[in-house]
């Protein structure tokens, strides 16, 4: 079998390419962070980070992903205020074709063709119960219209 770290270090490589998605410096293999702009949508001027945990798992399970409090949290239909993200590719949806890129690129198209600047229902209630590993909730992906 592949080294994991050897497949997560090329795929940081990757974000070197990307004029809206810049990774963090990070001593830790296992943690990365990403700050993500998100162009030609006004709903978010400000930059958003994201916060990567990768288990030994990877890529065979999904990176545990959400924003980070320490920055804005975008307002989003499927992004919680605690920065958990309600996306299918971070659940059941997951397959190591996908990558950590592939991840922020994915979230971030889910902001740029939003035009709801709001909430998930229930959201306060969410966040007053939520696990800190998203991973851990179990969401319904039933809504594709934002």
């Amino acid at each position: 079998m592949p080294n994991p770290s050897s497949r997560i270090l090329k795929e940081l490589k990757l974000f070197q390419s990307s004029p809206t998605l810049q990774l963090l410096p990070s001593d830790d293999i296992s943690v990365q962070y990403v700050d993500m702009k998100v162009p030609d949508n006004p709903l978010y001027p400000d930059t958003f980070r994201l916060r990567f945990i990768i288990d030994k798992d990877y890529p065979f399970a999904p990176p545990q992903v959400q924003f980070v409090r320490s920055h804005p949290i975008p307002i989003h239909p499927h992004i919680y205020s605690n920065g958990h993200i309600c996306l299918n590719i971070l659940y059941d949806g997951w397959s190591p074709a996908h990558s950590l890129q592939t991840v922020a690129l994915s979230i971030q198209s889910m902001l740029a063709g939003n035009t709801n600047a709001s909430r998930p229902e229930g959201d306060e209630r969410y966040c007053a119960t939520a696990p800190s590993n998203p991973l851990l909730s179990r969401f319904m992906f039933d809504d594709d219209t934002v």
